[in-house]
Formats: structure tokens, sequence, C-alpha cells
């Protein structure tokens, strides 16, 4: 495959058809500074749409990786700096290219939670992309925070319904697998390359995950390597929880080092949470049931999920009960399924469009007191309470209309998908939720639900 299609170059007739799209709307004294984006070409293709709709674009990059895919020389600013040095670098860059708006992937890492916190001082615009809350045909596009930070954690259900004048459109089934796998593993893999290989200019960078870069690259190309074995062992595990015919719990695992559960989180780490969820299985759930833990997609290694199972099991006395899936297709597990339990993976929303009864331990923008149960662990298996499956529908419908954002960060087509969209909500004098304005009866409705 070419590197052109690889790294999505833009020529001359797609610019041409960028500047056609955004129409009347104008970048016009705006000056957009851009942080660290996902891994690969979506965030210098928008930096382009921007630039055809008359804005200013610089981005900063902190290494090698983020140098390789955005290519203009002439708007790169390098960070090459030790880390104390990054407020300082940040206020000159900002003051110097007299920037208006900033934008970023993820608001926990420490080098964005401090723009953030400048940005909002400041008064500066912000502009938040995550993956979808809604995955796997969606982004998320939010500008005051993202995951537990997000806007929606103040906005009711009650006020969603409000805000939904239409009659809701009948929502789209939850898909069983996420589009941009292959593209997202590929990129990956070629960033921590670029960064393992030629980052001798960046000599003060220091990720924002606990391992090295090169440890990280290591973990990526061991998972490929193994991914044929780990394939056929996943298809023969979950062959024989599908065929037992015992009811099960379906535990949704993150990984370890993803931001929503390091920052979103009541756990120190991965082992906490694993013998919260088998302690109340052990005590709370009817002795023929099962508990099986999915592995996120990405997992790959760095946590040894599978010791760790298997010793918590031994501890609570229910290792005949506990089995371990190394990814594989959510759906139909989740059909089969009693009840799922996670920490706050966004495919716990998979559960509540099924009407499942879901458990949450963290803090993520579809905990609301109408569709997530929120412990004690023990009463949960217990009981298995049900959410309510309209309001659920409603929440969903919210989403859809305000932050997400049909398309993907990785493969080609689903980034054209996305920058179909993308460029006049960020242009937009409003915030999605904004767009949808939430009647001020619903306001009042709210408080007095809350006396």
């Amino acid at each position: 495959m070419t590197r052109g299609r690889w790294f999505g170059n833009i020529g001359k007739n797609t610019k041409d058809k960028m500047r056609r799209a955004v129409g009347k709307i104008s970048g016009k004294d705006r000056n957009f500074l851009f942080l660290q984006g996902p891994h690969g070409p979506f965030f210098r293709q928008l930096g382009q749409a921007l630039r055809a709709t008359g804005a200013q674009v610089v981005r900063i990059g902190f290494n090698a990786g983020d140098e390789v895919f955005w290519r203009d020389r002439s708007s790169y600013i390098a960070f090459d700096r030790p880390c104390h040095e990054w407020k300082t670098f940040l206020n000159r860059v900002l003051d110097l290219h007299r920037i208006t708006d900033i934008v970023l992937y993820g608001d926990t890492r420490p080098k964005h939670a401090l723009a953030v916190e400048i940005a909002k001082r400041l008064g500066l615009r912000l502009h938040l992309f995550e993956e979808g809350y809604l995955r796997p045909y969606w982004v998320t596009y939010e500008r005051a925070g993202t995951n537990g930070f997000s806007a929606l954690a103040d906005i009711s259900v009650q006020q969603m319904q409000a805000a939904l004048v239409c009659p809701p459109m009948r929502p789209k089934p939850a898909p069983d697998h996420w589009g941009d796998m292959r593209e997202h593993v590929f990129y990956g893999a070629a960033y921590h390359w670029f960064v393992w290989f030629f980052n001798r200019k960046y000599r003060n960078f220091k990720p924002h995950r606990d391992i090295t870069v090169r440890r990280e690259f290591s973990l990526y190309f061991k998972k490929l390597a193994a991914s044929p074995l780990h394939w056929a062992q996943r298809v023969r595990a979950t062959r024989k929880i599908m065929r037992a015919g015992f009811p099960f719990h379906l535990v949704l695992l993150q990984l370890a080092h993803d931001a929503s559960f390091r920052a979103h989180s009541p756990f120190a780490n991965m082992n906490e949470f694993l013998a919260s969820v088998m302690q109340g299985f052990a005590q709370g759930a009817p002795s023929h049931h099962h508990l099986v833990f999915k592995a996120h997609p990405l997992e790959d290694g760095r946590v040894p999920l599978r010791r760790d199972i298997l010793r918590l099991a031994q501890k609570f006395g229910i290792e005949d009960r506990v089995h371990l899936l190394r990814g594989g297709k959510l759906a139909r597990l989740l059909d089969a399924a009693q009840s799922a339990v996670t920490v706050n993976s966004t495919a716990g929303q998979q559960a509540l469009w099924r009407g499942l009864p879901l458990l949450v331990f963290g803090d993520a923008v579809y905990c609301k007191p109408e569709f997530v149960a929120r412990g004690p662990a023990h009463e949960f298996f217990r009981q298995l309470p049900r959410p309510d499956a309209a309001a659920y529908r409603d929440f969903r419908q919210f989403l859809l209309s305000t932050s997400q954002v049909p398309g993907g960060f990785y493969a080609a087509r689903s980034r054209q998908q996305l920058m179909r969209n993308i460029v006049d909500l960020i242009l937009s004098d409003k915030d999605p939720y904004q767009n949808l304005q939430i009647p001020k009866a619903a306001k009042a409705q709210q408080l007095r639900l809350v006396r």
C-alpha cells in the first residue's frame, strides 16, 4: 500500500471541496492551536480544512510521531524542552500567535490538562475530541470537557427529554464491532516506531503513560504477532461459554492505562477493580451463575490479567465459575448475558441498549440514576435492577443530536465522513449541547425535583 494512502494526502481538488463544503461559514480572525491528537493523519487533515475557511493554524508537537503526521513544517512548533517549562512555553505560543482556539484529543494527560486550565482562564475556545461515547460509528466532540468532565454530568435526563422537541428517531442497533480497529493498531504502531527510532530531537520527551515508548512498541509488535493464536483461543473459549448453558454476567474490562480509568475511577489499579467485582459476585450471585471477563480489544499484556483473575478467583472460591475472553465481538455475549459490569467503559451503553442491568463503579457520561446501578456489588448481583429503557433511549437520542459526530479517526472512509460535519461544528459559536436549547420550564422542573 502506498504511503499516500496510509498517511492521507489531501490534494488541491480535496481542498477546493472543503472550501465549498463550509459555505458561508468563515474561520477568518480565528487562530487555532493544535496539541496532540489521535494517532494518524486526522489532525493534519482537520488543520487543512480549517485553513480553507480562512483560519490560521499552528501545531505544537512533543515527539517525532507528532511531527511526521503533521508534515507542514511552516506551522509546526516543536516542544523539545523539559516538562517543567511547558506552562511558560505554552503561554508564549498563545501570545505570539494570538491563539483564539485550542484543539486537542483527551483532556486528562498532564500537558493537555494544563492547557485546558489556561484556556478557560483566558477565555479561549476549547475543542475537545475523544473516542465516541456511542461506538463504533461516532466520535465525541465537546467544548467544556470529556468523559467525567463532560457537561453531560450537569444535564439531567428530564432536561434532555425536554430539549428533544421533535419525536426521537428510531435509534440504530448497537454495533457489534469497532470499524477502525485495524487502522487504529497500524497508526499506533507507526507512531511509536517514529518515536522510538527518530526522537533524537526530543530528548526531553516523556510519555504521559507509565511505560517507555520502547516497551509500548514492543507490546504492539507482540500483540500483532500473537493475534492468530489469540483469535483461536478466543473462538474456542467463547464457544465453550455459549454452549455450556449457564447464566453469566459480563465484565467489560478497560485498559488500565486508559484516561477514563485513571482519571474517573475510584480504583488505583486494575487489580482493585477485579477484586471488588469478584468479591461482590461471590457474595451476591446465585451459586450456579458464572462471571465472564472480556478484555479490551487493544489489551496488550502490560497487565497480567489472566494471572490476576485466576489468583482472585481462587481467593474468593469461585475459580470454577470465572472465565476470561481475549476480546471478541461484544454483541453476541451481551445478547446472552444476565447483566454487565464496568468501571466506566463506553461499551456499557451497549448493555443499556439491550435493557441489561448495568453496574458502574466510576464516572461516565451515561451515569444517570434512571438506568445505571452504582453498587454495592453484592447487592447488584443479588437484585439485578433493570434500567429504564425509555429514559436511556432519550439519553442516547440526545447524544446523537449533540456531541456524537458520525465518522472515525483512523480509517480513510471514516475520516471522510467525520470531516463532512466537524468543521462547521468547530466554527459554530455554540457548543454542541447549546444547539439543543433546554427549555426554562425543564430547568424549573429539575429544581423542583431536587428540592
